[in-house]
């Protein structure tokens, strides 16, 4: 039952990666104006008529609609998503910039997530678990304004009072340049450099973790099995973190595997603000000089990075809860 659970999930997944990979085909090919601009950056439009047939040859644009979709997907399969024409003075293949960016987007969004989880879900189950207390009330007000705090804003913020005027971090980017350091000296200037997106990062993440925490434990608090343990007398700090815990486990593991894909999407704000070489910053300037092939994949890694997290989620929901593989 398990495995046809899991074969039934991942095809329900490689249809939706296949609706996004042809999302991504269309997105220039359906959008006002020449496509070929579009694909091939603004600067087609300085080069000569040798030069544009030979880019329109290079993109298939001079082929079949249907025909340009299957050499798109035979290149997907080989890894070639085209050229961008953003970076450096001649093409870069766009997997090789993806690439050298998404190491950086991880290490704000893992190190963000991380600390989240170790935050939010302790003091989610301990501030439901004394429900109405001082502890609570102040922690739940104070997981309410860091929500509605606006990404931009709190980043412009830190930077102004923390890098600009106190001089205690970098103001941008993701390492000294034109400084060459190596070993813990390089580690350390990374660090620095990370500090205030990851608090950025984390301030955008954390209230919803907490949240769901909460909420969840709310509504194991009195439940029978939780009752059961206390009636044998078992302290009241292991009913919490054994028996309460566990038994909410499947929306908390669901929330924070949903929250990774909403790291990659909130960490375009933060990477452009701090002007962090990531995906997001990326994605950002693709899109203001409509550099289509590095747009498409940062689509792409977006929504696989999605994709991944929910199958993950799907995954792990047997293991959590013996019951869930029966259905």
């Amino acid at each position: 039952m398990l495995r046809r659970r899991a074969g039934a999930r991942l095809g329900q997944y490689l249809v939706t990666f296949w609706l996004a990979l042809t999302l991504n085909f269309l997105l220039p090919r359906l959008a006002p104006g020449d496509p070929l601009s579009l694909l091939a950056g603004e600067s087609i439009r300085q080069q000569s008529p040798e030069s544009i047939a030979r880019i329109a040859e290079r993109y298939g644009l001079n082929e079949p609609l249907w025909k340009q979709y299957v050499v798109y997907l035979t290149n997907m399969a080989r890894g070639d998503m085209g050229f961008s024409y953003l970076y450096g003075r001649a093409a870069q293949p766009v997997m090789q910039i993806v690439f050298e960016r998404l190491g950086w987007t991880l290490l704000l969004t893992i190190t963000s997530l991380g600390l989240a989880i170790v935050i939010g879900v302790p003091l989610g189950a301990l501030t439901a678990w004394r429900r109405g207390g001082r502890g609570d009330v102040l922690s739940l007000s104070g997981m309410l304004l860091l929500r509605s705090l606006p990404s931009f804003w709190v980043a412009m913020l830190l930077v102004s009072v923390f890098a600009v005027q106190m001089h205690l971090f970098p103001v941008t980017g993701a390492r000294s340049v034109p400084v060459r350091l190596s070993g813990l000296p390089y580690l350390a200037d990374v660090v620095q450099h990370a500090i205030l997106p990851v608090i950025v990062l984390l301030i955008d993440t954390l209230p919803g973790v907490f949240m769901v925490t909460r909420y969840a434990m709310l509504g194991a608090r009195d439940a029978d099995h939780v009752r059961t343990a206390r009636a044998k007398g078992l302290r009241e700090r292991t009913v919490l973190w054994r028996h309460g815990l566990r038994a909410v486990a499947l929306p908390i593991v669901t929330a924070l595997l949903l929250s990774v894909g909403f790291a990659f999407s909130g960490a375009t704000v933060v990477e452009t603000v701090f002007s962090y070489p990531g995906i997001g910053r990326m994605m950002f300037e693709a899109v203001t000089r409509r550099d289509y092939p590095l747009l498409q994949a940062g689509f792409l890694v977006t929504t696989t990075a999605m994709l991944i997290a929910n199958l993950a989620a799907d995954m792990l929901y047997p293991l959590l809860d013996p019951r869930i593989g029966k259905v």
